[in-house]
């Protein structure tokens, strides 16, 4: 947990040197339903969120905040991030780190629900549709249960100017969790209406949790 803790300082470090000399910009947003990783945050309620980011050439940094509801005393997630992105060919590839912080929530068995991740993406187009995998790994992760892994895969098309389609497939795994293992994906459809971001999805799992459609709204500015 110290390592995590002074990893999150080092990332929130990270974040402000960049402010200083980057491009700053910020994001709102309103949804129906968090859903992360196929498994609502929010007791299948509506959550509020935002956060700002900052990137110079190739390094960029993060934070963003969201309402979660986890049935216990949990009322807020926070998120420290930063990494580096660059291109090879015709491939982008993104390395970092995120800390996900949860400054009101209890301990489980005297362990703390924040955890840390360490991911490694790429992504290119093929004619018209883009294409991307990404690995996230963490030695202990949440309420300390253990290395686990999420692999994702997606593609996104543009349907017509301003509306684009995507579907992604994501795998769990759990070293210390034996039959926790599962598979989640969605489909959705999102653009742009005066102003606004909008976004349609349907989230659903392969065991344990529910499927769900999921309404987003969302605002950007600065830059």
């Amino acid at each position: 947990m110290i390592k995590q803790v002074a990893a999150a300082g080092l990332l929130a470090a990270t974040i402000t040197g960049l402010a200083s000399a980057g491009d700053v910009t910020g994001n709102v947003g309103l949804t129906t339903n968090y859903i992360f990783r196929g498994i609502t945050q929010t007791d299948n309620g509506p959550a509020v969120s935002g956060g700002f980011d900052v990137e110079k050439e190739g390094f960029y940094g993060g934070i963003w905040a969201s309402s979660v509801d986890f049935s216990d005393a949990t009322t807020m997630e926070l998120d420290f991030y930063g990494g580096y992105t660059f291109s090879v060919g015709d491939f982008d590839l993104d390395f970092g780190a995120i800390y996900y912080a949860y400054p009101d929530s209890p301990e489980y068995f005297g362990e703390s629900q924040d955890f840390m991740e360490l991911y490694f993406g790429a992504g290119r187009a093929l004619g018209p549709v883009a294409v991307d995998v990404k690995f996230s790994w963490s030695d202990d992760f949440y309420a300390g249960t253990g290395e686990a892994l999420y692999a994702e895969i997606g593609a996104a098309i543009e349907l017509v100017e301003g509306i684009s389609a995507d579907a992604r497939f994501g795998s769990s795994t759990f070293d210390d969790l034996t039959g926790a293992d599962y598979e989640d994906w969605q489909v959705g459809v999102s653009g742009e209406a005066f102003g606004v971001g909008w976004d349609l999805r349907y989230h659903d799992t392969s065991d344990f949790f529910d499927d769900s459609f999921v309404f987003s709204i969302s605002q950007s500015f600065g830059g």
